[in-house]
């Protein structure tokens, strides 16, 4: 029998994801890694999945990816080892603003240990890992699925990290059946708009909601570029179908919005639904990064100061790979602008719950 075996969980996607297995196939088992520490929130969690799909009980391991292992005891390896395994590792910290040291524990140490375990695992049949788009840092252009070129800059610590993670997986396509995803940024679902933090295009409607009074709300900058968001649904169908789908073994994957809109139409159209007008003039770039290197600025418009350094970058991500392997799924990107109105309507929902909004530092 199969196991689907996850890290990251209880975190948004890794739930996600299990559903979606589960609905693929009720016959996988289903095992989460965790923190101890995340071990409430995980039981929770787990229930409720069990009581939507009906599934078998979810076994959760405490275990620990920063620690040679995994940390899990001799019972959770016998079984593992009994079973045909596929693996998701989805751990990561993921903060633009996260400290240079615990992304690097987490996100590059932590990888390689769970390289090392899924290397032991002798039923393995899939190991689905989660980079990012951005593991480009700030090289400029096309940016291809089948390139892996270190930057001469990157924007922040967690590309960085990110991005000695991926070298790292990526040197084990050559022995083992290896897909990298890398997702775009990630918004909420597109019909729905569901999502359980408000980060990434979330700290745009942050700052517009709390200046939407002012007489005129004015662009950031100006900029030709174009934002990348895709909705967490498409990550969610295109990576699943590409777990079970054995072209996929060895190739790494973009899963970003083929079609992705300039920074300044969807600013625009965030300020049109979330405020009720367009906005007009235009703030220039570095007043308002002298702002936000303020932290109680930051704190007030609820914007990480990181959040600048993706509104003017030239550069663009091809999707060959995704297209190719993809034809036939019927999974697709749903247009940012199109479905803005659920992305605005979820947040308006939810803009005064505390829970939705990470800690601004």
């Amino acid at each position: 029998m199969t196991e689907a075996v996850f890290t990251g969980f209880p975190g948004f996607i890794a739930s996600q994801l299990i559903r979606k297995s589960i609905e693929q196939d009720k016959e996988t088992g289903i095992t989460a890694i965790i923190l101890a520490s995340e071990r409430a929130k995980a039981e929770k969690e787990a229930g409720v999945i069990e009581q939507e799909t009906g599934c078998s009980k979810i076994r959760l391991m405490d275990g620990d990816i920063t620690i040679p292992g995994l940390g899990l005891q001799q019972e959770e390896l016998t079984f593992l080892q009994d079973k045909k395994i596929i693996f998701w590792h989805l751990a990561a910290i993921y903060d633009l603003a996260v400290p240079q040291d615990l992304a690097w524990k987490v996100n590059v140490k932590g990888t390689k240990n769970v390289n090392d375990f899924v290397a032991g695992l002798s039923g393995l049949e899939r190991y689905m890992y989660f980079s990012t788009a951005y593991v480009a840092g700030k090289r400029e252009g096309v940016l291809r699925e089948d390139e892996l070129i270190r930057p001469e800059q990157f924007k922040n610590h967690y590309e960085e990290t990110k991005f000695e993670a991926e070298v790292l997986v990526d040197a084990m396509k050559m022995d083992f059946p290896v897909t990298i995803i890398r997702p775009g940024i990630v918004r909420g679902h597109s019909k729905t708009g569901e999502t359980i933090k408000f980060d990434g295009p979330y700290f745009f409607l942050n700052m517009i909601d709390r200046i939407h009074r002012l007489p005129i709300i004015p662009y950031i900058g100006k900029s030709s570029s174009y934002i990348n968001v895709v909705p967490i649904d498409y990550i969610l169908d295109a990576s699943m179908y590409l777990s079970r789908l054995k072209a996929a073994a060895g190739e790494t994957i973009h899963l970003t919005d083929p079609n992705p809109h300039p920074v300044e139409e969807v600013y625009r159209s965030m300020t049109f639904h979330l405020a009720g007008k367009l906005p007009k003039g235009r703030l220039p770039k570095k007043i308002a990064a002298l702002g936000l290197k303020n932290k109680p600025v930051r704190k007030l418009l609820g914007v990480e100061m990181e959040t600048l350094d993706y509104m003017d970058w030239p550069a663009s991500f091809d999707t060959s790979n995704a297209e190719r392997l993809l034809e036939g799924s019927g999974i697709q990107c749903a247009d940012f602008l199109e479905t803005m109105p659920e992305m605005v309507a979820f947040y308006k929902l939810h803009k005064n719950d505390k829970k939705f909004h990470i800690p601004i530092l």
